[in-house]
């Protein structure tokens, strides 16, 4: 158990950023709404997932819909309690504790926040290990526990309480009724017990976040040696699939997801080379000269290529130069049940499931 202050804040937003792959929310927005929190109310408690007794009651706090949409919407404290109320008062017992459902700029801080707000412990563990962009894709889904009981409630106070009969049916109810309420929403969901959170959960994803943005903040201390993205690089575990300069972003928004593409011209090592990543709220694939580099579910990130801070699809713009990242997945993932939830063919990428260690080898995964 340890106690997060506002000085742990910032590294938290800018790793789980990274690991959001480019989804997650915008982590300045995030960042302040949890500030904001432990500025009025004290410090978040941040307990480890062992620290819960098997029989404990958890559940997830999140925003739901597409990440541009809430710097136009605010998230005040009221919604927490909100959430938490219809969830305790369906199961009939008060939640012990609360989690992140995923990494990312704002989903690793919204549960922070209501943590500070609402007096309750924060657990170290999520179920996704990076961010997806559909309530079903986490690793609950895979140990068959279900979403529901599941609150939502809007800024102005408008409230859904959900009973589906599967993981998927309430991750399409309630993106609708999301778009009905302006395209952003707050959860409350995938309540469960200490055991099964502890068997099927990501683990320590707010202290590798953590971890990861205290890296990146001092990335700077290895530029006079030169060997600042080899830092990078080494830290993150990554795999360096090109380095480029924005050359256009097509994106819509569409059924309260940011879809897109960004093209790129290379730089550097790179020059006269070009690569596009495909996103929908979280980049998808990586393609490099027509060569697939990299797919989910293993992480394909944007990082500014001075900073190596992490750039969000929300943030993508002409002229920026960024290093494209590949970071491998949470293992539960990568088997077959993980791979029919979050594999390329799912998000319509014509292509199999080749771990990004395997395909910057130029080898081929043997089945």
């Amino acid at each position: 158990m340890r106690k997060l202050e506002i000085k742990d804040i910032e590294d938290i937003a800018l790793g789980a950023a990274l690991l959001g792959a480019g989804g997650g929310g915008d982590p300045y927005i995030g960042k302040l709404i949890a500030i904001g929190a432990i500025r009025e109310m004290g410090p978040a408690t941040l307990i480890d997932p062992e620290e819960l007794a098997d029989d404990a009651q958890v559940a997830a706090i999140a925003m739901m819909g597409a990440p541009t949409v809430l710097a136009e919407k605010a998230i005040g404290g009221n919604e927490y309690r909100a959430l938490m109320d219809m969830v305790s008062q369906f199961l009939g017992k008060p939640l012990d504790a609360i989690f992140p459902i995923e990494a990312g700029g704002v989903n690793s801080m919204l549960p922070i926040a209501a943590s500070a707000r609402m007096g309750i412990p924060i657990v170290d563990a999520d179920g996704m290990g990076r961010a997806f962009p559909e309530l079903q894709m986490v690793t609950f889904t895979i140990g068959g526990i279900d979403s529901c009981p599941m609150a939502l409630t809007d800024e102005k106070g408008n409230t859904v309480l959900y009973r589906t009969i599967s993981n998927k049916w309430t991750e399409d109810l309630a993106r609708a009724v999301t778009m009905s309420c302006g395209g952003a929403v707050s959860v409350a969901l995938y309540p469960m017990t200490g055991k099964q959170l502890k068997e099927y959960g990501v683990r320590n994803i707010l202290t590798r976040s953590q971890r990861l943005g205290e890296a990146i903040r001092t990335v700077k201390d290895y530029e006079e040696s030169g060997t600042s993205e080899d830092h990078f690089l080494e830290f993150t575990e990554g795999y360096k699939l090109f380095k480029g300069k924005i050359t256009d972003v097509l994106r819509e928004t569409r059924g309260a997801f940011n879809f897109g593409r960004v093209l790129l011209d290379g730089i550097g090592e790179y020059k006269g080379r070009n690569a596009y990543v495909d996103f929908q709220n979280e980049n998808l694939l990586a393609n490099v000269d027509g060569e697939i580099l990299a797919t989910v579910p293993d992480l394909v990130c944007l990082v500014d290529a001075e900073t190596f801070s992490p750039v969000t699809t929300d943030a993508l713009k002409y002229g920026k130069r960024v290093v494209v990242v590949g970071l491998q997945c949470f293992e539960m993932w990568r088997s077959k049940a993980g791979l029919e939830l979050v594999g390329p063919r799912y998000f319509g990428c014509d292509t199999d499931y080749i771990p990004v260690e395997v395909r910057c080898r130029g080898g081929q995964k043997n089945d």
